[in-house]
């Protein structure tokens, strides 16, 4: 059996190589934890999203990401949150469809996502933008087409948490908008 700081360091390594994309490598970093540790909820939760991660890295990563802002805010319930968005993955979008009963998803539904305006209807329905986000985050993309919007969607995921995939949206904005000072500032508040 390992010791508690050895214990850290192997997770801690593999959630890094999970972040870098080395899911076979992560994959194994949380195998060598559960083999000592086989109750261990971060370990066991790792090892399945590293396991999904090689067949779609972007929803494995995008699990990842929500299941670390939840233990960062310290909920109770991470692990069961997440083993039930994996457990629904397939559906999501069923069922996301059945709560808008069709209302919200048109020709952008056909092309992967919804339109930004859709998604403020859907946030607006859901009661707060945190909800309607985690609602699709998995199964669709929200296409903007504005500055505007992709300003206040970029925003909205800084104020609720979504840094990382915040900082990935701003990358690819920072390319066609390099010294607009919303963006920059998004860059600074994230990193501050």
């Amino acid at each position: 059996m390992m010791k508690n700081s050895e214990k850290r360091k192997i997770l801690d390594r593999a959630e890094n190589l999970f972040y870098r994309g080395d899911y076979n490598e992560a994959l194994r970093m949380y195998g060598i934890l559960l083999k000592d540790y086989p109750g261990l909820e971060e370990a066991r939760i790792g090892a399945i999203l590293s396991d999904i991660a090689l067949e779609n890295d972007e929803e494995a990563q995008a699990l990842f990401e929500y299941y670390q802002v939840l233990k960062e805010e310290r909920q109770e319930d991470a692990e069961q949150i997440i083993e039930d968005m994996i457990g629904s993955l397939d559906n999501a979008l069923e069922k996301i469809s059945d709560l808008l009963d069709g209302t919200l998803f048109s020709r952008e539904e056909s092309l992967g996502g919804i339109t930004y305006n859709d998604f403020k209807e859907l946030v607006e329905l859901r009661g707060s933008f945190r909800r309607a986000f985690e609602d699709i985050m998995f199964s669709t993309k929200v296409m903007i087409s504005e500055k505007e919007d992709l300003l206040d969607f970029l925003q909205q995921l800084v104020d609720n948490g979504f840094n990382e995939m915040a900082m990935r949206y701003i990358e690819g904005a920072a390319l066609a908008f390099p010294t607009d000072e919303k963006i920059i500032e998004l860059i600074e508040k994230i990193k501050g």
